[in-house]
């Protein structure tokens, strides 16, 4: 009977041991984040912070104009429903009132204890007087008929209003669900960018949110028409642009907050839009619906207070001020601010004034 032999153990050496080096360092690493100490995040340069951070930022302004725009829809839906229920209430209320009336006309009859009228002919001891009386029932139940009708003709309406206001609410619940789904992907998208943002020192996040850069060639005291003139060699073509431009210039440094309309904070669309109120002009609420507001115009053909889109998602506007510069709001990490035109993709322009 052979003798069973100890197999031989053998020697890690070449790739295998590179191998179980590798596998060990993994289990090493794995064990550690179970145990809660995790590993560094990589290491990023200033540059590839700013990048990054930019796309968030380009992200995050791509979800606040769905942002508005859902916003806009549900107040509008909101009115709509309010609307809906108004007329609902005021057709309740005529509905009463018809059927009162019919319900009067009903106890009349129930009175005069409905008798055939050729029976109520034959008894009657003045027929000439009855005969004026049937008239009346006659007219009577005319009346009747025709406040059956409108109590009819109320139901049915009420009926189409409810069936509305139904169709409304699910639309302004779609709207709201629209606006919390957007909500958390813009705060989402923002505090990420906040995160990259902490770990640079306060010199290489100035360097990277341009902090200074912005904002030295005016300020809210140098703002104007005036101011506005030193950027381009053409006044703004109309007085209602002009004053949208002196509006933006009143408002450099102003703080970029999302989903603002000022007058204290803005973001792009909203910056916008206030400088075209102050003009007595009435701009949509996204940058999607502003490019379609007025007529389109060209790079080479830019004037002070043109609207200036960016990006192939048209999610950036600025207003042109002139000198190949525009006032915007930036982001969160800058404030509203002059800027050249080529800073960022250009995909068209308005003049919606």
């Amino acid at each position: 009977m052979a003798a069973h032999r100890k197999p031989r153990q053998r020697s890690l050496g070449g790739h295998t041991a590179r191998t179980a080096a590798t596998l060990a360092l993994a289990g090493a690493a794995t064990a550690t984040a179970f145990d809660g100490t995790g590993h560094a995040e990589p290491q990023l340069t200033p540059g590839q912070v700013k990048a990054e951070v930019n796309r968030l930022y380009r992200e995050a302004e791509t979800a606040t104009e769905k942002y508005d725009g859902a916003r806009e829809e549900a107040t509008a839906a909101k009115a709509r429903l309010a609307g809906l229920q108004d007329q609902a209430a005021r057709r309740q209320q005529r509905l009463s009132s018809a059927r009162d009336a019919l319900g009067s006309i009903a106890a009349a009859q129930y009175r005069e204890g409905g008798v055939d009228p050729a029976w109520q002919l034959a008894l009657s001891s003045d027929p000439d007087r009855y005969l004026d009386g049937a008239a009346f029932a006659e007219r009577a139940g005319h009346r009747q008929a025709a406040a059956v009708s409108r109590v009819r003709d109320q139901l049915r309406e009420i009926e189409r209003l409810r069936g509305a206001a139904r169709i409304e609410l699910r639309s302004l619940r779609s709207r709201q669900a629209e606006l919390n789904r957007q909500k958390r992907t813009v705060t989402g998208k923002l505090e990420e960018a906040r995160r990259l943002l902490r770990r640079l020192t306060p010199v290489q996040r100035a360097e990277v949110t341009g902090a200074d850069g912005g904002d030295r060639h005016a300020s809210r005291s140098a703002a104007g028409p005036r101011e506005a003139m030193r950027y381009g060699s053409s006044p703004a073509p109309t007085a209602r642009a002009a004053a949208a431009v002196a509006y933006a210039f009143g408002k450099l440094g102003s703080p970029y907050v999302w989903g603002a309309t000022g007058p204290d904070a803005f973001d792009c669309s909203g910056l916008v839009q206030a400088a075209y109120r102050s003009a007595g002009v009435s701009l949509p609420r996204t940058t999607y619906a502003q490019i379609g507001a007025g007529r389109r115009v060209s790079r080479s053909e830019l004037q002070p207070g043109d609207l200036v889109f960016f990006y192939s998602g048209i999610s950036h506007v600025g207003i042109y001020v002139g000198g190949g510069q525009m006032i915007h709001a930036p982001n969160p990490s800058a404030p509203v601010r002059l800027a050249p035109v080529d800073q960022m993709p250009f995909a068209g322009a308005t003049r919606v004034a």
